[in-house]
């Protein structure tokens, strides 16, 4: 379980993030990064629909991914909100994978987020 200032919980919040946020696609996982917005902890929300299964397998996806996002969240920015969408191979493949689409997903949305900072010197070509 994540604690309670570590989850999103709103439908504006949800949206804001995979509108505004960096996406880092995967075979089982899309992961949504936004910005930090302010200097509480950083949170995570999860989208798992009925395409990925029934009830007990969107349960049991869910608590997969919570598991393996609660250490995740130390390493990122405070204030940061990350979206994790299951998509429907998530609900046959083994943490293991699951582990290593939600760390190469984040990084990519990670490395997305970078780029598109108005500083940046790469986007900026200085």
């Amino acid at each position: 379980m994540l604690p309670a200032g570590s989850r999103l919980r709103r439908r504006d919040e949800f949206a804001s993030v995979i509108r505004r946020g960096r996406r880092g696609g995967r075979s089982r996982l899309v992961v949504h990064l936004d910005r930090p917005t302010g200097s509480g902890a950083p949170r995570a929300g999860f989208v798992v629909s009925k395409a990925v299964g029934g009830s007990v397998q969107r349960h049991r996806v869910t608590r997969r991914l919570r598991h393996l996002v609660r250490p995740l969240l130390a390493d990122l920015p405070p204030g940061a909100r990350v979206v994790v969408r299951a998509l429907p191979p998530a609900a046959t493949a083994s943490s293991a994978e699951l582990a290593d689409d939600l760390g190469s997903g984040l990084r990519a949305a990670r490395r997305k987020l970078g780029r598109s900072d108005p500083g940046d010197p790469v986007r900026t070509g200085g």
